[in-house]
């Protein structure tokens, strides 16, 4: 994300619809200003008193298949999406309503999010950001997997992805987060998914909404979708989006340099956990208050 001073907000309320990729169902969603301080909040406009719920890790009560937020009873589901288009934009303050409890997949990525944030505009607001500094290595591997953290005057990340397929093999991917890198980069990247395990899904009626317009489907000879890729690298693109969707659940965006390596939504939020029990490993700052050094390291980004 961009380092901005001040914290920021859509300059209008903007709606669109789709289908949830799980359920199958037709939701409508639309996302208003918010102010200052109030973070990102989903309401559930379908059900009683219209409750509402932040979107934070703590709210976190199922990453088997997506990341799902609950409380009280209720859920919203598959928000990753939505949340990448929320932290690449630097989107500080909004509200959600939603008249289901799966958010749309739209055609599979943060793309027709991002543009539809983009069309309401975006205004600047008087408080300050805080930022997640890393003053100190935070590191979680086990079988395999990696999330680690480390110091950086920004918001990086490096991911590398390895699968058993000819067409996707080892991937790796950098890239500093900015408002325009996100959008062209990674914002259109879609989720993507193997031809057995489609064919399995149909086949005993889960996922209901999935469908060759919202994933990337990939069969031992190709890709099935006629369009075909969007990148070479499309698969490695869309696991930092859905990482930058999970990282924003921190509350507050991040300055450090996340180095990813086979992770998933549920590894991404056993770091998540990690991290707020290592709080001599990181420290909260504004623009202004930062450490000298990583002041002027940063400078050439902020607002």
């Amino acid at each position: 994300m961009c380092i901005y001073y001040n914290q920021r907000t859509l300059a209008r309320a903007v709606s669109c619809s789709g289908v949830g990729v799980h359920s199958g169902k037709r939701v409508h969603l639309t996302i208003k200003p918010a102010p200052m301080n109030h973070g990102i909040k989903f309401i559930r406009t379908d059900l009683p008193d219209r409750p509402s719920i932040s979107a934070n890790f703590t709210m976190v009560v199922d990453t088997s298949m997506a990341t799902v937020i609950g409380y009280d009873g209720f859920i919203v589901s598959t928000i990753e999406h939505l949340m990448a288009s929320f932290a690449g934009l630097s989107i500080d303050n909004a509200i959600v309503e939603i008249d289901d409890y799966e958010m749309p997949i739209m055609d599979g990525s943060a793309g027709p999010f991002t543009e539809l944030i983009k069309s309401a505009g975006i205004m600047t607001q008087l408080a300050h950001r805080f930022f997640f500094v890393i003053t100190e290595p935070i590191e979680l591997r086990e079988n395999g997997k990696s999330v680690c953290a480390y110091p950086s005057p920004t918001f990086k990340i490096t991911y590398t992805i390895d699968y058993d397929h000819p067409l996707i093999r080892n991937q790796s991917y950098s890239l500093t987060v900015t408002d325009k890198l996100f959008t062209e980069e990674i914002s259109k990247a879609r989720t993507f998914g193997f031809l057995d395990e489609y064919e399995y899904l149909k086949r005993y009626g889960l996922a209901s909404g999935v469908s060759l317009d919202n994933v990337v489907v990939v069969s031992k000879e190709g890709i099935v979708n006629e369009s075909g890729l969007r990148y070479e690298n499309e698969f490695v693109r869309h696991k930092i989006l859905d990482c930058i969707g999970d990282f924003s659940l921190l509350g507050i965006p991040l300055l450090g340099h996340l180095v990813i390596e086979k992770s998933g939504h549920a590894f991404n939020h056993a770091f998540l956990k990690k991290f707020f029990t290592l709080t001599n490993a990181w420290e909260t700052h504004t623009l202004r208050t930062l450490p000298l050094a990583l002041r002027f390291q940063s400078k050439a980004l902020a607002n």
